[in-house]
């Protein structure tokens, strides 16, 4: 069994979000310094780094991080690779023969953005077009490999079609030498109270079964669906 670590690690030089809080670690005891334990004190937002955007995050009535059913975020999932395209749409999902997915994990080009420390603004993200063609097929929830799921000049669209929607949306994995295919999906955020977002654990365990249990399409010639 493998297992894959998609997050990435919480550090000053993790880019952040234009507009959104840094992370910073300070140290508060040290045993250099004399005392008896070494702790530190961390400073970062609710969206730093993997994490997770509840309905609450767009919506003051939505449910909060704590609040989201944690088998929503553990089970069965898929990762796809969309290498090219920075704005995905339907065109683009279409062709991936989504239906029954339930947990999306979309890898683009962002996955190779992770070793610089600076924020890349042309990142991969979907379109308004995109997450209403996901709600449609009801995906319960989508993970893509940078700090948005939606491009920079979005108004908030696509995140309120998925939120407002119900579909949790995780943010800022790193998919970089995960192959496209069927994994099991742990995710689990900070419970912070009435939280808005928090920063999450997320892991994809090998599933190399999975596939050949998916149902039988007629309408497609690849079997198993991969």
């Amino acid at each position: 069994m493998r297992i894959h670590d998609i997050s990435v690690a919480l550090s000053p030089d993790l880019p952040s979000y234009p507009g959104d809080p840094t992370v910073s670690v300070e140290p508060w005891h040290r045993i250099a310094k004399g005392d008896a334990a070494n702790l530190s004190r961390i400073t970062l937002g609710t969206h730093s780094g993997t994490h997770i955007d509840p309905p609450r995050h767009f919506n003051d009535a939505g449910i909060t991080v704590d609040e989201i059913p944690l088998d929503l975020l553990i089970g069965q999932a898929r990762v796809v690779e969309i290498p090219r395209a920075k704005k995905i749409g339907r065109d683009e999902l279409e062709p991936l023969e989504l239906k029954g997915v339930e947990r999306l994990l979309i890898k683009t080009g962002n996955s190779d953005f992770w070793g610089d420390r600076e924020f890349h603004d042309d990142f991969a993200a979907l379109t308004a077009e995109g997450a209403h063609y996901l709600h449609h097929l009801k995906i319960k929830l989508v993970a893509i490999d940078y700090l948005s799921v939606e491009p920079m000049d979005g108004d908030g669209e696509v995140h309120r079609i998925l939120l407002n929607g119900g579909i949790p949306v995780i943010e800022g994995i790193n998919l970089a030498g995960v192959p496209a295919g069927y994994y099991q999906l742990i995710c689990l955020p900070l419970k912070l109270k009435d939280g808005d977002g928090a920063p999450v654990r997320a892991l994809l365990i090998d599933n190399p079964g999975a596939a050949a249990e998916q149902p039988f399409d007629p309408h497609t010639s690849r079997w198993p669906l991969s």
